[in-house]
């Protein structure tokens, strides 16, 4: 019997995420986004960054807690292609923000896997231990 080597679904959507991460724009803060079906099939992807025609000098960029409140976050890039209801599990490569952590709610997902903490924003553990999420650090 050959044994079974393959990484699991939760995994494999991280990793998808890591590698949408390397697409942000953000020279300091890369963050990515994927969303499996019930299926696992995926069905969103996304990374943190500006809305695309918008162009920035590049000291923009330097000061994070300002620039902070213009960029689109991964997971909401992700949802946007997908219906309410339709998504099961969100991959990040970093631990949502309260915000975001809302709006994954507001979709119906269970669990959501990532692999850093996010230290700025801890609110989300809170809000997904409200909502009933499974939330697990690979």
């Amino acid at each position: 019997m050959i044994p079974n080597d393959r990484i699991s679904w939760d995994e494999y959507a991280l990793r998808i995420a890591e590698v949408a991460s390397l697409r942000s724009e953000d020279p300091y803060v890369k963050v990515g986004a994927c969303v499996l079906n019930k299926n696992n099939r995926v069905i969103g992807v996304g990374y943190n960054g500006l809305v695309p025609s918008k162009n920035v000098d590049s000291s923009f960029w330097e000061n994070r807690d300002e620039r902070r409140k213009y960029m689109i976050h991964a997971e909401c890039n992700a949802l946007s292609m997908v219906k309410r209801g339709k998504a099961v599990v969100l991959a990040c490569n970093l631990m949502p923000c309260s915000s975001c952590a809302t709006l994954i709610a507001s979709h119906g997902i269970k669990k959501v896997v990532y692999r850093t903490p996010y230290l700025k924003d801890t609110q989300a553990f809170e809000i997904f231990d409200f909502y009933n999420i499974e939330y697990k650090k690979l």
